[in-house]
């Protein structure tokens, strides 16, 4: 009889209760004769565990299927959330920036084939036109230097000398036609003369004689003297007008010529050691402005900035013992009163960026007003250990102030666009799924996943043209809440975005 009460009491138990015992019964089972009987028994245990979970997960979407829609809502009500509402946004860019000079004037080196830097001015240094900024090593070209004033006196003396000849050359062709020959030419004329009047006299003479002759008062060999007395009287003649006649066609021509040629070969010579010594005086003026230029003056008052480093190559600084190139910049005068920020914009952004636009720039707790000047049509080349590209941008800066240096780092946010009276929520609250955009929506009786289409965007929040009525509610992680299933109808739009559509999420 007692048997059978307890044997009722047992029964009269909770079904649940019942199972229980008979699950903890299953998987504790008899107690074991050893502990290695029990080590063998001990994974059926487990077996059965495993197989207890399995049923009820399959058993989920069932149990789920039950819940009241008010109990989902209910499950998130601790989920961060925003309340729609109608406002105004700013669409922008920001990205950080470095400040720059809008007029620099760069100190370049120009010393031929570049040299080393050997003294430099401190960076930051506040000048004053005619301050020395750096010197550069000169050894070489001092040494050049002194070689070309051996060789522009060489090339001096040529010259002078040169100048000599001609002027002695051109001297002697004047001197011949005009003295020389003249003298030499009135000497013959004087010689033919004399020989004429020779010849006459003893022409005459020999007339005499013969008719003495003929009166029987000479002899016959005195006659025969006078005859070759005005035989030689006639050669002297003629020898006399030969020279003369040489002299005036073959003589002179081939004298004048002789020192005409000289004289041209000189002046030849002249110009020659002219322009030679024209070339060594200008490469002697080249050598000294060279000599000069080691040593970099200030050319106005400002402040002196070193030029920015490579990333690649921080070794290629400005400094003392750095070999820099010809025309390579070594140092930045900026214009402080024309300023300018020069930003990184990130490729996915730089498309809403147009010349114009009005732009703010924070410095060092100062804000400055400015526009967009410049937009790059190229990724920035100093990036390129980048994972992502930028483009340059740059924003000419309003007014100026002390704040306003070059190197410095600010922040510069250039608006895009002001919208008025708009729909907006946090970009937290929309979520892209399947090329569509959604939101989580809290309504009175559970959370609703809502197809919206965007409008424009920054940062931190984005405009909803369509989807999207002011005081609705939005939870702020929508992924989180409606998972990655779709909807029942949803496709691929390949990026477009379909009209508004809404299903209740009754899921945890």
């Amino acid at each position: 009889m007692a048997d059978a009460i307890a044997e009722s009491r047992v029964d009269a138990r909770p079904p649940a209760a019942i199972r229980g015992d008979a699950i903890a019964a299953i998987l504790d089972g008899p107690p074991a004769a050893d502990p290695a009987e029990a080590g063998r028994r001990l994974p059926w245990r487990w077996l059965v565990l495993l197989a207890a979970v399995g049923g009820l997960a399959a058993a989920m979407p069932s149990i789920l299927a039950l819940i009241d829609r008010g109990d989902a809502a209910d499950a998130f009500a601790n989920q961060p959330s925003h309340t729609v509402a109608r406002q105004d946004l700013t669409i922008s860019v920001t990205e950080s920036a470095t400040l720059s000079s809008d007029d620099n004037i760069d100190i370049r080196c120009e010393v031929k084939g570049g040299s080393t830097v050997i003294w430099l001015v401190t960076d930051g240094s506040q000048v004053k036109a005619g301050d020395k900024l750096a010197v550069l090593d000169a050894a070489k070209i001092s040494e050049d230097l002194t070689a070309q004033k051996i060789a522009f006196e060489k090339a001096r003396a040529a010259q002078i000398q040169a100048e000599k000849d001609h002027a002695a050359a051109v001297i002697a062709v004047e001197e011949y036609a005009e003295g020389t020959f003249r003298k030499e030419q009135h000497k013959l004329r004087s010689d033919l003369t004399g020989a004429r009047e020779r010849l006459q006299a003893n022409r005459n003479l020999l007339a005499h004689f013969e008719r003495m002759f003929r009166k029987g008062y000479i002899t016959p060999q005195e006659l025969e003297k006078h005859k070759s007395a005005v035989e030689r009287s006639k050669l002297d003649e003629d020898t006399a007008a030969i020279a003369l006649d040489v002299l005036e066609r073959f003589t002179k021509p081939k004298m004048m010529t002789e020192l005409e040629s000289k004289r041209d070969a000189n002046a030849a010579k002249k110009e020659s050691e002219t322009a030679a010594l024209a070339l060594e005086t200008l490469k002697l003026e080249r050598l000294e402005q060279q000599l000069a230029k080691c040593t970099i003056l200030a050319p106005k008052d400002g402040i002196v900035i070193y030029p920015p480093t490579p990333r690649w190559d921080r070794e290629a600084g400005i400094k003392i013992g750095a070999k820099v190139n010809e025309a390579q910049t070594i140092l930045q005068l900026p214009d402080l009163s024309s300023m300018r920020a020069d930003v990184g914009v990130h490729e996915s952004k730089v498309e809403k960026l147009r010349l114009g636009m009005p732009a703010r720039v924070d410095v060092q707790g100062g804000q400055f007003t400015g526009t967009v000047t410049k937009v790059g049509n190229r990724p920035d080349s100093s990036g390129y250990f980048d994972t992502a590209k930028r483009y340059e941008v740059r924003v000419k800066i309003d007014g100026q102030s002390p704040l306003l240096r070059p190197g410095l780092t600010a922040q510069a946010e250039i608006v895009v666009a002001e919208l008025r009276d708009v729909i907006a929520v946090p970009v937290a609250a929309v979520a892209e799924l399947r090329g569509s955009h959604i939101c989580a929506v809290r309504t009175a009786g559970a959370i609703e996943r809502r197809v919206v289409t965007l409008g424009q965007s920054n940062d931190t929040a984005v405009e909803i043209t369509s989807g999207l009525e002011a005081g609705e509610t939005v939870l702020l992680n929508p992924r989180a809440v409606l998972g990655d299933a779709p909807l029942e109808g949803d496709r691929d739009t390949g990026g477009a975005t379909p009209g508004p559509r809404t299903a209740a999420v009754t899921r945890s």
